[in-house]
């Protein structure tokens, strides 16, 4: 379940008045709830406790070093793909030895910096990146832990720009492919084949596509894994959340809905996969992101006008694409919520929009919302994936300020940038003077 509830018709994230936030600290905001990061963690740690496993959270859901302590001190690990991400882990109080290094354009200063640091394992996408690390490794004489990514051409039936396990996608060997790269591999002397690691996609609401990409894998994993001695199969990532309507709707959080019934949930999930994976023996790796901290997060903004055309009821509010572009970017639907709730039942088709120039910066269109004036907050729900970590300087827009929620504790995790800070490390050329 999520922790945001209204109270006397006040939207709460937890113990803490959203709206006092608002006023506090001003707006566009990001909230994030403490109780909802941990219990979403525990929920999955739990349903996986028959099997030896290890939760590495994809940080780049949700990349604030508080979120990421929070999850740290829970006993998490971490899915990246930069050595930028790394740092944070780091910084954040992470391990580094539970740490899972993904992505298919890894340089020479970053293998070498996580090899310095001693992830648990780099999930190659190609062959020529387990030659470089393989190189890399031999000039430091260290014995790198490697994964091959395998592709197994299942398709999710997610967006097309969140789908990853298709051989239309940039990601992973093709299936046919992997078991001579393995070969191969076994051949070069800085290299430790620690395992197998698959991926599919992102935002799946189904236990099915995990199911049926399991079961491809698996016989190559077993055969893989007695020829290697292999450690660990990881199964990827991309559990998702549900986005429409949960909180208006008096329920607790979205897997109580009946919207949610027969979907992806922590037990759905672990009953499909845990007998098809504890018979392996081995370690089982999952990179969950948006699971656990989508919809431990809001986005707060203030309505600025009201703009009635002929054909059209727009309520232009303080945040923009630049603060939350995935309406804009994969036409993505988040629930608009008012910080006050007045008990009028009847609503104006209305199109939320931002203030930058573009036509895409837009959260809803023709959605049904109360009738809002200037001044009013309203809250775009699930909003602590793919949120701030994507955000911008777009029409030089100083980025949002963050806060973390426990109880009824609250903190600035980030200030709120400063304008001049956009282009403090830009400078005029000397012949421009």
């Amino acid at each position: 379940m999520h922790h945001f509830q209204y109270r006397n018709n006040k939207l709460h994230c937890e113990g803490v008045s959203v709206e006092g936030l608002a006023e506090k600290f001003g707006t566009p905001l990001y909230v994030y709830s403490q109780a909802t990061l941990t219990d979403h963690y525990q929920k999955l740690d739990k349903a996986l406790a028959p099997l030896d496993h290890m939760i590495c959270f994809a940080m780049k859901a949700n990349s604030n070093l508080a979120v990421m302590r929070v999850l740290a001190n829970q006993g998490s690990g971490f899915d990246l793909v930069s050595g930028g991400e790394l740092q944070r882990v780091i910084a954040a109080g992470g391990d580094p030895r539970k740490c899972a290094f993904a992505g298919v354009g890894k340089t020479e200063e970053e293998i070498e910096f996580a090899l310095r640091k001693g992830i648990y394992t780099f999930n190659a996408e190609s062959e020529p990146e387990l030659i470089r690390i393989n190189k890399v490794a031999a000039r430091l004489k260290k014995v790198a832990p490697v994964a091959v990514r395998v592709n197994p051409n299942i398709d999710a039936g997610t967006h097309a720009k969140i789908t990853t396990g298709t051989y239309e996608n940039k990601f992973g060997i093709q299936f046919e492919q992997v078991e001579g790269i393995y070969a191969r591999a076994s051949k070069l002397k800085n290299l430790r084949l620690r395992g197998l690691q698959m991926h599919i996609g992102s935002q799946l609401t189904s236990v099915n596509p995990y199911e049926l990409a399991v079961a491809k894998v698996l016989p190559m994993v077993k055969k893989l894994a007695a020829k290697y001695k292999f450690e660990f199969f990881s199964i990827g990532g991309g559990l998702g959340i549900i986005y429409k309507p949960a909180l208006a709707s008096g329920e607790e959080g979205w897997w109580n809905t009946s919207e949610a019934k027969g979907l992806l949930t922590p037990d759905t999930y672990a009953a499909k996969l845990i007998p098809l994976l504890k018979p392996l023996g081995l370690k089982i790796l999952v990179e969950p992101g948006r699971f656990i901290v989508g919809n431990a997060g809001i986005l707060v903004t203030r309505v600025e006008y009201v703009k009635r055309t002929g054909k059209k009821n727009f309520v232009i509010v303080d945040a923009a694409m630049n603060d939350l572009i995935r309406p804009a970017f994969y036409d993505s639907y988040h629930e608009i919520v008012p910080l006050k709730r007045n008990g009028a039942s009847k609503t104006i088709p209305s199109d939320v929009v931002g203030p930058i120039c573009e036509s895409g910066d837009f959260f809803c269109k023709d959605r049904p919302l109360p009738k809002v004036g200037e001044g009013d907050y309203l809250a775009l729900l699930s909003a602590g994936a793919y949120g701030f970590v994507m955000a911008s300087n777009y029409n030089a827009r100083a980025m949002a300020a963050e806060i973390l929620v426990n109880g009824k504790q609250a903190a600035v995790v980030r200030d709120r940038q400063q304008v001049k800070d956009i282009w403090r490390d830009e400078k005029i050329a000397t012949w421009l003077k």
